[in-house]
């Protein structure tokens, strides 16, 4: 009766790998960044990702199919709730152009620290041409961020609050190349200057230091 018991405790539903459960799908998703981020989306198989995730191929295929479903579940399981915090800091901070710059800027940092994947994915799968990501960014990721920085901030120099030789199109360039760019490049930057002791608090500074001077109406 005992065995009975236990025999029926261990069943599993048909279809299910015995070694799942709910806290090996984020370790997949952590595994299929990893690898993203180093490698590439378009090099990088599903065999890969399993590898680096220690488990089969056939756990991936039960979680999430092919790999053109996993990347919608990265998507949207991971890098749309990364860019979530920076979205509401811009869209609260205003209309002053000091203070957009800030929340953009200090944006970013915190969402480069909480997800240090980020910028090297976003230079590989969306920078690069064919990046697998690109369309992603335009219909999903940030259809409508870049337009209201720069409808702000051409309000702002309308209002005589905003460098008039600026274009306030390429400000919005001009920030996300001040913040991105330095992220992914961290580890080339740092060791070309022994810059070990900048951290992402410094980066911030220097980036709204440098802006702030840059956009002085004045």
């Amino acid at each position: 009766m005992a065995r009975s018991r236990q025999a029926s405790s261990s069943t599993r539903s048909p279809g299910r790998p015995a070694s799942s459960g709910p806290e090996l799908r984020p370790r997949l998703l952590d595994a299929a960044i990893a690898r993203f981020s180093r490698d590439g989306v378009a090099a990088t198989s599903l065999r890969g990702i399993a590898t680096e995730a220690g488990v089969t191929p056939a756990m991936l295929h039960y979680y999430f199919g092919d790999k053109a479903q996993l990347t919608t579940a990265l998507v949207d399981e991971r890098l749309l709730p990364a860019l979530a915090p920076l979205r509401a800091r811009i869209e609260n901070a205003g209309d002053e152009p000091a203070a957009l710059i800030a929340a953009y800027v200090l944006g970013v940092g915190e969402m480069v620290a909480a997800h240090p994947w980020v910028p090297a994915l976003w230079v590989r799968e969306v920078l690069c041409e064919g990046g697998a990501l690109r369309d992603v960014l335009f219909e999903r990721l940030i259809p409508q961020l870049p337009q209201l920085l720069a409808k702000r901030f051409a309000a702002a120099q309308a209002q005589g609050k905003l460098n008039p030789d600026l274009d306030p199109r390429l400000l919005v360039v001009s920030l996300a190349g001040l913040t991105m760019f330095p992220a992914a490049s961290a580890p080339i930057w740092r060791r070309m200057f022994a810059a070990d002791d900048l951290d992402a608090d410094a980066l911030a500074s220097h980036t709204i230091a440098l802006l702030d001077r840059g956009v002085d109406a004045g």
